[in-house]
This record gives structure tokens, C-alpha cells and sequence, in this order.
């Protein structure tokens, strides 16, 4: 995409993503997740009534927030700096996407990979097919690739009601009890959702105000190359968590002092990898993207330690699932994101759009911080014992 848009091109297809990303927090409701757990609770019949009323729920923010939205586009578009005339486009696309996820949900807490697997993997070529033909061979720019992003979720949008219907997983059968129980759900979970949507995405948004949208696409690309990093954590993650949780059932000293030594070594490489991933930056990016974004290999370096800072984090807040106290993770990706906001303003006001980058790092560092100290509270770990060196080297 960076050979045929302008740097103000990918920066206004960054800022539909952001936008789209936090219009589901607030459609959405996270509601699917309500799905997914109470698919081990409730029968067949009991369950697709429960869907039908988290439909209705669905419908009523649906028009609840694209009321709110369609009144104030104005000013969304002021602050966004996104164009107006697309902002309605936004909570449509964001409806879509959430059946979508109601879909693809029930398809993984049944176990089927393979109709999971075929419609995420279909659904994203489509949306890349159409953003090739739209942008390479017509040259609609920006809208050609935000169109095809528009296209691709609103077919698998439809796809996914017509999927869940045939699959007999829908009722619509008002029912008071499962509208309070949805919505007991998901509402709690909106500043969570909302927090770590400021943390991951509140940057672009400050960047299109303070500094051009055009720094924003720049921005982003050296972004998606730092991401690389919590790619990687994040694929780690979904290994080692089941592995971690075996072991401390154990409740065995020298396994938790294995499983300490193994995190300090975790961390110490996720670091050099972000620093080695920095230092090739500027060369794979000269080969890679077009030379209108090669100064975004300057962004890399700090987004990258930032994702392996929130790799370590992986690291500790899983002792916090799994003692079943996430109740204190909202607090945390609040306070965090409050932080994020602090300090993108005051960074990005001094060092331009790089202190969006700095910003993200010291957020990511400060999360880990604060989850490390909580979780060290609420489940003991041998933390301390590689700082007792003398301890240490007299044991061994």
C-alpha cells in the first residue's frame, strides 16, 4: 500500500482503523465474550434465545451510538481529522464486524478450526483483493483502500448472521434475564476495552491533531514494524500460558525458581530482539515500503521495546488469571491509558511525532511495572531470589 498512497493517505487509513477499533468497544458492548462463556452453561434452546437478546442489545446501541455519532460528526472530523462524509460509514462497518465476532466466537468454543480457520483466512483476502483493485488498479487512493475494507466486513457481516441462523444459534425472544445478564457482561468491560484502545491506538489520533495526518502514516508503518515484536509475545503467550498454569499446580519451589529463571531470560532476549529488530529496520524498510516512508524506521526502536515491555507484562499477568483477580487489570489499563494520554500530549508537543513513540514505551514499561508488583502480591514467586546474590552463589 505505501508504493501507491501517500503518506496523508495512510495516515487517514490509520485513523479509520483507530476509529473502528474503539466504535466496536462502544457497539459491541463486548457482549460475544458473554456468548462464549455462556456456551458451557446454558442448552441448545436456552443458549439461542440468550444470542437473540444480545441481538436485540446489538440493534439498540447500534442506533444509540450512530445517533450520537451522525449529530457530532462535525466534530469528530474537527478532532480526528478525519473526512466527515465517511465517519456514519465507521459505526456500520463496526456492527458488522461485531456479528462477525459473535460468529467466529461460536466456532471456537465448538472446537471446528476448519470453518474458523477458512472464514478468517477468506474474509482477509477478500479484503486485501478488493484494496489491490480499488488502489493498484483504479488508483481510488485512500478510499479505494478503506472501501474495500468497508466491502469485505460487511459481506462476512452478513455471511456471519446467515451462518448463525443456519447453524439454529439465534432466537429472537425478548427475555429480561439474559438482556441484565449480557449487559452486566459488558458494560464493566468498556474501560478496560477503552484502555488499552488509548494505549494502542489514542497516539494516531493525538499525532492528526498536533502534528498532520500525513506524520500519522508515516508513523504507522514504523509502528506495524515494531509490532512485530508483540506478534511475537503474543504467540509466545497463548503457548506458554497453558504450560505455566500445568506447573504451578505443582505448588514446587525449584519449579517456580525454574520458571523465574526461565521469565529473567524471556525478558532479557525479547529485549535484544527488539534492539536487533531496530538496528535492521532502516534496511528492511528501504526494500519494503516506498521512499516516502523511510523515515519511519525511526519510530521502530522505541514501538519495538514498548511491544517487548508488554511481552514482559505477559509474563507476570498471568499469575493474576490465575488467581482468578482480573477484577485489578481494569485498573491497571485505565491507569495506564490516563498515563498514555498525559504523556502523548507533552511528548508529542515537544518532540514531535516521536513522543507518540516514547509515549507508548513508557506506558508499556509503567503497565508491566505496576502488573509485576500486583501479581508478585497476589501469587509469591522467588522473585527476589536472583537479588540476594550471596544467598544465591552460597546455595549453589
Amino acid at each position: 500500500m505505501t508504493r501507491y498512497l501517500t503518506p496523508t493517505d495512510y495516515g487517514i487509513v490509520a485513523t479509520f482503523n483507530v476509529l473502528l477499533a474503539v466504535m466496536v468497544v462502544f457497539v459491541g458492548l463486548s457482549m460475544h465474550g458473554a456468548i462464549n462463556v455462556n456456551f458451557f452453561k446454558l442448552n441448545k434452546d436456552e443458549l439461542k434465545e440468550y444470542i437473540g437478546n444480545v441481538f436485540f442489545i446489538l440493534f439498540f446501541s447500534f442506533l444509540l451510538v450512530f445517533s450520537i455519532v451522525y449529530i457530532l460528526k462535525s466534530n469528530f472530523s474537527f478532532f480526528t481529522k478525519f473526512p466527515e462524509n465517511w465517519i456514519s460509514f465507521i459505526i456500520i462497518i463496526a456492527l458488522c464486524q461485531f456479528i462477525y465476532s459473535i460468529n467466529i466466537g461460536l466456532w471456537q468454543v465448538e472446537q471446528k478450526s476448519l470453518p474458523y480457520g477458512l472464514f478468517k483466512n477468506i474474509g482477509t483476502i477478500l479484503n486485501f483483493s478488493l484494496s489491490v483493485v480499488f488502489v493498484v488498479l483504479l488508483g481510488w487512493g485512500w478510499q479505494g483502500r478503506i472501501l474495500g475494507v468497508i466491502i469485505a466486513i460487511a459481506i462476512f457481516g452478513l455471511l456471519s448472521i446467515f451462518a448463525i441462523y443456519k447453524r439454529k444459534y439465534i432466537k429472537l425472544s425478548f427475555n429480561k434475564k439474559y438482556i441484565k445478564d449480557a449487559l452486566f457482561f459488558g458494560i464493566p468491560l468498556i474501560p478496560h476495552a477503552l484502555g488499552g484502545w488509548i494505549i494502542t491506538g489514542i497516539d494516531r489520533i493525538f499525532i492528526n491533531s498536533m502534528v498532520s495526518v500525513a506524520a500519522t502514516g508515516v508513523y504507522t508503518v514504523g509502528y506495524q514494524v515494531g509490532m512485530i515484536i508483540g506478534l511475537l509475545a503474543q504467540s509466545f503467550n497463548l503457548a506458554w500460558s497453558p504450560f505455566l498454569f500445568e506447573k504451578l499446580k505443582e505448588n514446587n519451589h525449584s519449579t517456580k525458581v525454574k520458571i523465574v529463571k526461565f521469565t529473567y531470560l524471556y525478558n532479557v532476549c525479547i529485549i535484544l530482539a527488539a534492539l536487533v529488530l531496530s538496528f535492521i529496520a532502516p534496511y528492511f524498510l528501504k526494500f519494503f515500503v516506498s521512499k516516502d516512508f523511510y523515515s519511519s524506521y525511526k519510530y521502530v526502536l522505541w514501538i519495538s521495546l514498548g511491544h517487548a515491555f508488554g511481552g514482559m507484562y505477559f509474563m507476570v499477568v498471568n499469575y493474576i488469571f490465575y488467581v482468578k483477580k482480573t477484577y485489578i487489570l481494569a485498573w491497571v489499563t485505565f491507569f495506564s491509558a490516563g498515563v498514555n494520554v498525559v504523556l502523548n500530549y507533552f511528548f508529542i508537543k515537544a518532540n514531535g511525532a516521536i513522543g507518540a513513540a516514547q509515549a507508548t514505551t513508557i506506558t508499556f514499561f509503567v503497565q508491566f511495572i505496576m502488573v509485576w508488583m500486583l501479581s508478585a502480591k497476589v501469587y509469591r514467586m522467588p522473585w527476589g531470589d536472583f537479588l540476594n546474590f550471596k544467598k544465591y552463589f552460597v546455595e549453589k
